[in-house]
């Protein structure tokens, strides 16, 4: 779907190009779909584009994800949906979010709200008819800004004058921002790193300092979503030279001790990071000699599939690099047991943690996306006719030890090596 948006959006720096962006957007996905059948259904019925794709348009970026506001209730959403057989599903129906799916695109679709009250995890919120009541509960300015179909934005917080200027401002009371929703504290480095043009705002950092105790009313799920949309190469290389908000990043992650990593990276390191994914970056960050990445793994309850990803680079890794580990065969075993990825895991770990370049790593990776995993030649049905023996303990015992052997050989094995094994 990105290689999608790209197609459709041209650079643009004025209003104009902009809203024809808007437009495109509307004309070459089934939101025009959604538009029409809220907007024609009553005569005050209304949706427009918010946040993330239309600050995204404005700063010429990828447009990845369509989320939308409107003035009806999340009932009447469904009730409008369900009459129009479009798929969709409750997200978040009691904070008035409807996710609609048509074609191969997610639409998030939410109503109109104001806060009642919040504790910094958790908002009570009502329904709302008025767009700017709507736009004053949202976070930062370049956030609050909305759209028509049409590319008319409506914008009552200047999002958009300060998105241009490279200002992340907090809409209204810093404080209160903060304090509804202490995810804040993440959402406004990532927005700076991503965005800012100045230094920070020094009685903002002092604000976010003073409320960083709230982060532990979070969810970890809250926490590793929005640490995900942080640990992104660009990203990464400039929180590593920006102190303030590293200092905040590593008051909430500890864990994440080897930032600085990202600093000193040379083009081939580079070249080879925009091929990884959060899960190697994270590891970057979190192996090292101690038991910090396993805690982390602990403490933040990581998928077993993440958990064992880590974990191999972890044991490939537990001891000093030494370029010596690096053989075919070392590495055929690994292909073996845990797949490729592993395989090229430990490659492209080991080319940014050495200290000087080594090609053969490079040259290992060539070979190794396109290497065929071993398997084993020797079957239970063939020790079963040809040595005769039952099924049972005694065969899963020999099996287990010509695989042994098959492996030790570099995954090769003679026929009187079998009869060998078979006969002792």
């Amino acid at each position: 779907m990105k290689n999608f948006f790209d197609k459709i959006f041209f650079r643009s720096n004025n209003l104009n190009n902009i809203s024809q962006n808007i437009e495109n957007l509307t004309n070459k996905t089934p939101a025009h779909k959604i538009f029409t059948l809220i907007n024609s259904y009553s005569s005050d019925s209304e949706i427009r584009y918010v946040g993330g794709c239309i600050r995204k348009i404005i700063n010429e970026e990828k447009v990845d994800d369509i989320d939308l506001a409107t003035n009806l209730e999340p009932k009447e959403v469904c009730e409008i949906f369900k009459k129009a057989k479009i798929n969709f599903y409750e997200t978040g129906i009691d904070h008035g979010t409807i996710t609609a799916v048509i074609e191969d695109f997610k639409f998030e679709i939410t109503s109109l709200r104001k806060d009642v009250s919040s504790d910094g995890r958790h908002a009570k919120v009502e329904f709302s008819k008025n767009w700017k009541e709507d736009a004053s509960r949202r976070d930062f300015t370049i956030n609050s800004i909305y759209s028509d179909s049409d590319g008319n934005l409506f914008d009552p917080y200047n999002g958009k004058n300060d998105l241009e200027k490279g200002y992340v401002n907090f809409i209204g009371d810093t404080d209160k921002r903060i304090k509804e929703d202490y995810l804040r504290i993440l959402r406004y480095i990532r927005f700076f790193l991503n965005y800012s043009k100045h230094p920070h705002n020094l009685e903002i950092i002092r604000k976010l300092k003073i409320n960083i105790g709230g982060v532990a009313k979070l969810s970890k799920e809250r926490l590793i979503d929005e640490l995900k949309k942080i640990i992104k190469l660009d990203t990464m290389e400039k929180l590593s030279k920006d102190r303030l908000s590293m200092d905040l990043i590593l008051m909430i992650f500890p864990e994440l001790k080897n930032i600085e990593i990202f600093s000193k990276l040379n083009a081939t390191q580079i070249e080879t990071l925009k091929n990884t994914d959060f899960i190697f970056l994270l590891s970057l960050l979190i192996v090292d000699e101690t038991d910090n990445s396993e805690y982390f793994l602990y403490k933040y309850n990581m998928s077993n599939k993440d958990q064992k990803r880590i974990k191999i680079l972890i044991n490939f890794y537990k001891d000093k690099i030494d370029k010596k580990k690096f053989t075919e065969n070392n590495l055929n075993k690994i292909l073996y047991y845990h797949g490729r990825e592993s395989v090229i895991d430990i490659l492209n770990f080991g080319i940014i943690k050495l200290k000087r370049l080594d090609k053969k790593l490079i040259e290992l990776i060539s070979l190794y996306r396109d290497k065929i995993i071993p398997a084993m030649p020797i079957g239970a049905k063939l020790l079963m006719t040809k040595y005769k023996i039952p099924e049972g303990k005694q065969l899963g015992s020999k099996l287990k030890m010509i695989e042994e052997e098959w492996i030790k050989n570099n995954f090769q094995i003679s026929d009187n090596q079998i009869d060998n094994i078979i006969n002792n």
